[in-house]
């Protein structure tokens, strides 16, 4: 059962602070979500933590964005141990698709051996980038996966991260709650200007924001 909402309309509730979510993965209904807190991360005191800095030396890892987004939303969707249920039903799934196909929604995946370990996704507008979900099969690898797209939402010029939420795992990074509020205002000024996503992230800029991270630590 489809509710009718496109992409265009989904765009437009995120210019607005809305978004939509399923009550578990087989419910074809979407409610909209307008929370009165709203977590976001602020980029400019982002934090690492220090096990996390020795995973990321690490070369086993490889990060590539944009190369499997339907893989990166089925293992979002994935029941787990820790999470037996989850929001994205199949509307969502086919609705984030199409936005990834405009150029609108991106994903994050971290690679081991051939292989998509973890990643995470979530939808762009202006200089405001809006995190969805985050998976991982491997100790760590949603973690380098969020490390790597700050690292390109800052080098791109974005000023705004959407967690949606907030929680225990997302304040490790520094992330807090804000009123409704104070968000909308963020918001409407993410969206005076235009992000670059694919802005060139090279091993020296990465280690540059890495550094650049410690200061703040």
């Amino acid at each position: 059962m489809s509710t009718g909402l496109t992409p265009e309309l989904l765009l437009q509730a995120y210019s607005v602070g809305i978004f939509p979510m399923a009550e578990n993965r087989d419910d074809p209904t979407l409610y909209w979500i307008d929370p009165e807190s709203r977590g976001i991360i602020p980029l400019d005191s982002f934090h690492i933590p220090r096990r996390l800095r020795r995973t990321l030396r690490q070369d086993d890892l490889e990060v590539h964005v944009d190369t499997a987004f339907a893989e990166v939303m089925d293992g979002c969707a994935a029941a787990t141990r820790h999470r037996p249920n989850t929001w994205i039903n199949e509307e969502i799934a086919g609705l984030y698709s199409t936005l990834h196909e405009m150029g609108r929604a991106h994903s994050v995946e971290v690679w081991q051996d051939g292989q998509l370990v973890g990643g995470l996704y979530g939808v762009s507008l202006g200089t405001a980038f809006f995190g969805e979900s985050m998976f991982t099969r491997v100790r760590d690898a949603s973690k380098v996966a969020l490390v790597h797209l700050v690292a390109r939402l800052v080098i791109g010029g974005f000023t705004l991260l959407d967690t949606q939420f907030l929680t225990e795992h997302l304040e490790r990074f520094g992330a807090v709650e804000i009123p409704r509020d104070t968000y909308r205002a963020l918001l409407a000024v993410a969206l005076r200007k235009q992000g670059h996503f694919y802005s060139e992230l090279d091993d020296s800029d990465f280690s540059a924001f890495l550094q650049s991270t410690r200061r703040r630590s």
